[in-house]
């Protein structure tokens, strides 16, 4: 099935991205984008985004059009790769965006992020909710590792997926959209040694 999603906000406003959307797509409803990218707020620009199970790629192109410095897009679907590298060339995004064609989990494993804050997008088939929630969890958790103090990581999950149920997700924010849920975490911000030093001390 054939369906338009429009691009809200910033330089690229009002432009559409024509996709095909099949049933084992779950392309974020323009009002979950919306909710998504006012939470972000001051943390789109100049950061960049990473669009983990990228499909559309709309959520990377928003980000791009709102000022991020640039945009990762993890998509394994080679005819999905192929049609967010035709919008990104019809958009002339070419230079703030790198589309790398290859497994999610896989482009994690390596993923050596930078030393600046980012934000990170994730949003997976329904099958792996449903069915490989563990192999999610562990790539979560190797990005909390790894991402800069400050950094955003949003799981974009549905109500009554396996997620709702596991632990790990416990202290993160939830924020629910109808079926659509977003998990929100932000690493903390690194102490200075001198700050730390100077808690540790006994008087």
């Amino acid at each position: 099935m054939k369906t338009e999603l429009r691009i809200v906000a910033g330089s690229l406003r009002g432009r559409k991205l024509s996709v095909q959307v099949s049933e084992d797509m779950r392309p974020t409803p323009q009002m979950v984008r919306e909710a998504l990218f006012s939470i972000l707020g001051n943390a789109v620009p100049n950061r960049l985004f990473v669009d983990i199970f990228a499909g559309t790629g709309v959520n990377g192109m928003e980000a791009l059009s709102r000022g991020a410095k640039g945009a990762f897009f993890i998509e394994r679907d080679f005819s999905l790769a192929d049609a967010v590298l035709g919008h990104l060339k019809k958009f002339d995004l070419m230079k703030t965006a790198k589309l790398f064609r290859t497994d999610s989990y896989r482009w994690v494993s390596s993923f050596k992020a930078p030393r600046e804050p980012i934000n990170v997008f994730i949003s997976p088939p329904f099958a792996d909710l449903q069915k490989r929630p563990e192999v999610l969890v562990d790539a979560i958790a190797q990005l909390q590792e790894r991402v800069a103090p400050d950094s955003v990581i949003v799981l974009q999950s549905e109500r009554g997926s396996p997620i709702d149920e596991r632990p790990e997700f416990a202290s993160w924010e939830r924020r629910t959209y109808g079926r659509n849920v977003l998990y929100l975490w932000q690493r903390a911000e690194a102490v200075a040694p001198a700050a730390e030093e100077e808690a540790g001390r006994v008087e």
